[in-house]
């Protein structure tokens, strides 16, 4: 139960007994902290229901709370504000149970709902870019928090491999190597086992291709008839794209798993395949797709909109399937094998007008049903200083490796400059530190929200960045292996009620983890676990240089500063862990 509850219970039988409505009761957190820790301002709301001034309502509350101890002090101020400090012992049990109980007591039982995530986003046949940098950490670490809260989880990188981009790399093989059998409409025989390419030229294929498309037009025709044929089953260019899949899927899987982000399905667009024609013809039966300049469309328009949507086109001019198409197709293929209570579709906040379209289509076509919820993160871009897009100094898009490469680099400099570990250490610590600095940088903006990437600030180890958050855990785990060393054991021992005012703090600070971890969940805000594990590093790295733990003469004490740290530690991880960070040992 969050400590708001457990407070407002209380407040809440007061106004109870006194004659008024319990839901008056509800407590807050003080927007003064430094008259109170927690307000009640239900004497407000209760006045002009019972007819009486506020700070009268507010006076009898405080009279029935009188003596009770989970008060330390408890006041009514004018107009009717009701002030609380609560006592080291209420505090204390409230922490203690936190420490005792599964998932630190938040009520995050297991629930036999599926959440369906979908990100990633990921284009077969070109390198991840810093593009797809937001997509993937956001998506990973909603997906956590969603495991966390109890949930089954299911997520699909959804990768692009049926569009346009395979039509030009096709007619670019085409053009280089036109004596390959795949050309050859006569060919009949087998198709090679190896790709007649490298990673490397496959890398350099595509973005030429696409280059000549943008001043070719006969060119680009060509490679958009590729992609019909290709979608039609074309045999030769179905074996390229085989060839195509196989050599950048592992690519892409490593270039994921640098990130520390895991998928649980591989499927791309091709895989919607099977279920487009089928899905044509029931939105034709139905009457809910026509005919429009040639292309077949889902009118979108609902009642109450303040502007006209143009149409979901579900089919091209051309007979050729787009991303709506397979965004469609997809979900009917979702829904047979998984059945979620709830899709979440990340992506730039750009394509809004695409997942409105989406969404209103799949539910005017019945593929899911009206209670099923549709949730789309949009996501802003990561700037670089001059308030842009970031982009390399030659003005390109800057290749995901080579990011977290530089901010690695630039980790292990600042490392080194102790000359405290070696290099072997100090290159494992930076890539784990690096990582952290990218992803916190990133998540601890709202994600809807364009952001600057700053590497110097990223990488600080002081302030409200990743390095800082690992340092203080690492510091918590320091001073625990300290204390075993020297003798001391971390089974048995109990968290004692708070006593000095930065051991308060960081026992309420504590205390708000269910709070935070129930607000993340509902909103999918990873940004509200970076300010909780934030204020929570900056409670304790107060508390640290107040307090002798180490050095406190009185044993159980000391026990209780010990078992109080590994608390923190253990939410502190836990909280890093759901957003995709992980922390060394040392730095």
């Amino acid at each position: 139960m969050k400590i708001l509850d457990k407070i407002s219970n209380i407040i809440g039988n007061a106004f109870e007994s006194c004659g008024y409505d319990r839901v008056y009761g509800k407590a807050g957190l003080s927007n003064r902290p430094d008259l109170c820790q927690f307000q009640c301002n239900g004497a407000m709301a209760a006045a002009k229901k019972y007819g009486k001034a506020p700070f009268m309502i507010g006076d009898e509350i405080v009279e029935k709370l009188s003596g009770d101890p989970a008060f330390k002090t408890v006041e009514c101020v004018k107009p009717g504000f009701i002030n609380m400090v609560m006592s080291g012992e209420f505090i204390g049990d409230y922490v203690r149970e936190m420490a005792r109980s599964d998932k630190f007591g938040c009520e995050c039982g297991e629930k036999d709902e599926v959440v369906f995530l979908d990100y990633g986003g990921a284009n077969v046949a070109k390198p991840l870019h810093i593009g797809h940098l937001r997509s993937a950490i956001i998506g990973e670490s909603v997906k956590r928090i969603c495991a966390f809260a109890g949930y089954k989880t299911v997520a699909d990188v959804h990768l692009g491999d049926w569009g346009l981009q395979m039509g030009l790399i096709i007619m670019e093989l085409k053009n280089r190597k036109p004596e390959l059998p795949y050309f050859d409409e006569k060919y009949e025989g087998e198709y090679p086992n190896e790709a007649p390419f490298t990673l490397a030229e496959l890398d350099e294929i595509y973005p030429s291709a696409s280059a000549k498309s943008k001043e070719d037009e006969e060119f680009k025709k060509a490679a958009q008839q590729a992609t019909v044929l290709l979608q039609n089953g074309h045999r030769g260019y179905t074996a390229l794209w085989r060839h195509i899949m196989e050599v950048s899927i592992p690519d892409l899987k490593r270039n994921y798993d640098n990130l520390n982000v895991s998928f649980d399905l591989w499927k791309g667009e091709s895989d919607a395949k099977l279920y487009i024609a089928d899905m044509i013809r029931d939105m034709e039966d139905k009457g809910i797709a026509h005919e429009s300049q040639g292309a077949l469309v889902v009118d979108i328009t609902e009642e109450g909109d303040s502007k006209e949507l143009p149409p979901c086109i579900v089919r091209k001019s051309d007979g050729a399937a787009n991303y709506e198409t397979s965004d469609l197709a997809t979900l009917i293929e979702r829904e047979r094998e998984y059945s979620p209570k709830t899709y979440i579709y990340l992506a730039d906040k750009r394509q809004e007008l695409h997942y409105t379209q989406f969404f209103r289509t799949a539910k005017k076509a019945g593929i899911v049903s009206p209670e099923t919820e549709l949730k789309f993160i949009g996501f802003g871009t990561m700037n670089g200083s001059d308030g842009k897009p970031f982009k390399t100094r030659q003005g390109g898009v800057l290749r995901l490796e080579y990011l977290i490469k530089e901010i690695n680099d630039a980790v292990y400099a600042k490392i080194m400059e102790n000359r405290t570990v070696d290099e072997t250490e100090a290159r494992d610590t930076a890539r784990i530190v690096g990582l952290a600095a990218l992803k916190y940088g990133d998540l601890s903006n709202q994600a809807a929200k364009d952001y600057v990437f700053d590497i110097d600030r990223f990488i600080s180890f002081e302030g409200d960045t990743g390095p800082y958050i690992l340092y203080t855990i690492v510091r918590i785990k320091s001073i625990l292996k300290k204390y075993e060393a020297e003798g001391g054991t971390l089974e048995g021992i109990v968290i004692n009620d708070p006593e000095s005012e930065s051991e308060t703090a960081l026992f309420l600070e504590l205390s708000k983890l269910s709070e935070t971890l129930e607000s993340a969940f509902a909103e999918k805000a990873p940004h509200k676990l970076c300010k909780f594990v934030y204020d929570l590093s900056n409670a304790f790295n107060r508390f640290y240089h107040d307090t002798k733990i180490l050095g406190e003469e009185n044993e159980e004490r000391k026990k209780g500063y010990i078992a109080l740290l590994v608390l923190t530690k253990e939410v502190l991880t836990t909280c890093t862990d759901l957003l995709g960070i992980e922390a060394p040992e040392r730095m």
